[in-house]
C-alpha cells in the first residue's frame, strides 16, 4: 500500500521539474521557441492545479482506488505520448493529459493512506510518503539531466511507462477500495477557473511577440478576467463550491495562500531558466547542469524539517517573511553576478542562500494556510493551497519568460536570464510582504500539533 501510493506520487512530483534540465535539448531537437518551452512546463502544471480538488471529490464519490488507478493510467499513457512527440504542439498536448492524471494520483494517494492506516501509524506513513515526494523535488533536475545525457530526452517520459504498467494492476489487486464523504463535483467552477487562468496566461505568453497592446493580447486578458469574475460569482452561490470563498475571510489563510503563490512563482521561474543557464554559460551537459543546482535544491532536506519544527514554537510569520526575504536576496545576488565572465563558484553561495530561504518558507506557508481553519476544513484548505501553489508556478514561468524574451531571448541569453532572475527576486519580496499578514497563533499543545499535521498533508 505505502509503496504503491508512494510510487505514484514520486512519478507525478518528478515530472514537475524533471523536464528542467532537458529544456535546452528539447529546444534544439524540436526547434521550440521560448513560448513553446514554457507551455511544455505550464501545460502540465495548469491541468494539475485546476483539477486537484475536482479529482479528490470524484475519488471520494466513486472510489479512491478506482480513481487513483485511472489517474495512473492517464499519466502512463500520456507519458508514452510525450516520449513519441515529434513536434512541440504534440508534446504540449500530451503534457496536458499528464497533468490530468497527476491531479487524480496525488490527492487520492493521501486519501488511500488515510483510510488504510490506523491513526497511531498514519503520521509515520504520511511522513515516509512526503519524504519520497520531497526526494523527487531534490532529484528532478539531476535525474532529468542524467537520463537526457545518457539516453535521450524522450526517456524522461518513457521511464514512467513500465513503472505505471506494473503499478496499475498491483493497485487494483492489493489496495482495498475506500470512499470519503460524497461531495458534489463543481464542474462549472472547474471549467471557469481553467479557462480564466488559460486566458490570462496566454496573454502574458503572447504579449512580447504580438505586442502588449494588440487586440489578441488585450482580448485574452479581458476574456480571462471576465471568466475569473464569473468563477468568483459562481463560487459564492454554488451549493458545494470547489473553492469556498468564506475561507478567505481568515487573514492567515489568505496571507498563507498568497505567500505560497509568490514563493512557487519565484521558484518555478528560477528553475525554468537556471538549468538552461548552466548549459549556456558553462557549456555543461544536462547531467552536470542538474548537479550544479544541488547547492540550491539540497537545502530542502536540511532546512525544511528544522523550519517545520520551529513553526510551532515561533509561529509561521517569522519563517515565511525571513525565508522569502532570503530567497529574494539569493535571486537578486545571482542577477548581479551572472555575467559572461562569472565562474560557477561565484554562484554557489547565492544558490545556497536562495535554497535556505525557500526551504524555510515552504513548510511555514502550508502550516499557516491549513492551520488557520477548523480541523474539519483542513482537507479542502490543503487542496486550495496546493492549487494556488501550482498556479503560482504557472504564473512565474509565464512572467519570467516574458521578461526573458523582451531582453533578447535565446539570441542574448545572459541579459535575459539576469532580468528573469531579478523578477524572481521581486516575486519573492511580494511573498514576504504577503507573509506579514499571517497572524500569530497561540502555541498549540503537542496533541493539537499531531492532529493538525495528519490532515495537513492532504493534497500536498
Amino acid at each position: 500500500m505505502l509503496g504503491l501510493t508512494s510510487i505514484g506520487s514520486l512519478m507525478v512530483a518528478l515530472d514537475v521539474l524533471v523536464v528542467a534540465a532537458a529544456l535546452t535539448t528539447i529546444r534544439q531537437d524540436l526547434g521550440a521557441s521560448i513560448e513553446q518551452l514554457e507551455w511544455t512546463v505550464n501545460a502540465y502544471s495548469l491541468s494539475f492545479a485546476v483539477l486537484l480538488i475536482t479529482a479528490a471529490a470524484m475519488g471520494d464519490r466513486w472510489g479512491r482506488r478506482r480513481t487513483f488507478a485511472a489517474g495512473l493510467a492517464f499519466f502512463t499513457i500520456a507519458s508514452a505520448a510525450c516520449a513519441m512527440a515529434t513536434s512541440v504542439p504534440w508534446l504540449i498536448a500530451a503534457r496536458t493529459v499528464q497533468g490530468v492524471g497527476a491531479a487524480a494520483v496525488l490527492p487520492l494517494a493521501i486519501g488511500l493512506l488515510g483510510a488504510a492506516f490506523p491513526p497511531e501509524r498514519r503520521g509515520w506513513a504520511i511522513g515516509i510518503f512526503s519524504g519520497l515526494t520531497g526526494l523527487a523535488v531534490l532529484g528532478g533536475p539531476m535525474l532529468g539531466g542524467a537520463v537526457t545525457e545518457g539516453l535521450a530526452w524522450q526517456w524522461i517520459f518513457w521511464i514512467n511507462v513500465p513503472v505505471g504498467a506494473l503499478a496499475i494492476p498491483l493497485v487494483l489487486r492489493k489496495i482495498p477500495e475506500s470512499w470519503g464523504v460524497a461531495r458534489q463535483v463543481d464542474l462549472r467552477g472547474g471549467v471557469l477557473i481553467t479557462l480564466a487562468v488559460l486566458g490570462i496566461v496566454w496573454g502574458v505568453v503572447r504579449g512580447e511577440m504580438s505586442g502588449w497592446t494588440s487586440h489578441r493580447v488585450i482580448g485574452s486578458f479581458a476574456f480571462g478576467t471576465l471568466l475569473l469574475l464569473a468563477f468568483l460569482a459562481w463560487e459564492r452561490r454554488a451549493p458545494q463550491p470547489m473553492v469556498p470563498l468564506s475561507y478567505f475571510r481568515s487573514k492567515a489563510f489568505s496571507a498563507g495562500n498568497a505567500a505560497g503563490f509568490f514563493l512557487t512563482a519565484a521558484l518555478y521561474g528560477a528553475v525554468f531558466f537556471s538549468a538552461q543557464y548552466m548549459q549556456v554559460a558553462f557549456g555543461s551537459g544536462p547531467l552536470k547542469a542538474g548537479l550544479q543546482l544541488l547547492p540550491w535544491t539540497a537545502t530542502l532536506f536540511l532546512v525544511a524539517p528544522i523550519a517545520g519544527r520551529l513553526a510551532d514554537r515561533v509561529g509561521e510569520r517569522p519563517l515565511v517573511v525571513t525565508g522569502l526575504a532570503l530567497q529574494a536576496v539569493g535571486m537578486f545576488w545571482i542577477s548581479q553576478v551572472a555575467d559572461d565572465s562569472v565562474r560557477y563558484s561565484g554562484l554557489v553561495l547565492p544558490l545556497i542562500v536562495a535554497g535556505c530561504g525557500v526551504s524555510m518558507a515552504m513548510p511555514a506557508t502550508q502550516s499557516a494556510s491549513v492551520g488557520a481553519l477548523p480541523r474539519e476544513a483542513v482537507g479542502i484548505a490543503s487542496g486550495i493551497y496546493t492549487m494556488m501553489r501550482q498556479l503560482g508556478g504557472v504564473a512565474g514561468v509565464a512572467v519570467t519568460a516574458a521578461v526573458f524574451a523582451a531582453a533578447g531571448g535565446y539570441d542574448s541569453f545572459t541579459p535575459g536570464f539576469t532580468r528573469a532572475v531579478a523578477v524572481c527576486g521581486v516575486l519573492s519580496l511580494l511573498g514576504a510582504l504577503s507573509g506579514l499578514g499571517i497572524v500569530s497563533r497561540p502555541s498549540p499543545s503537542p496533541k493539537a500539533v499531531a492532529a493538525r499535521q495528519e490532515p495537513a498533508e492532504e493534497l500536498r
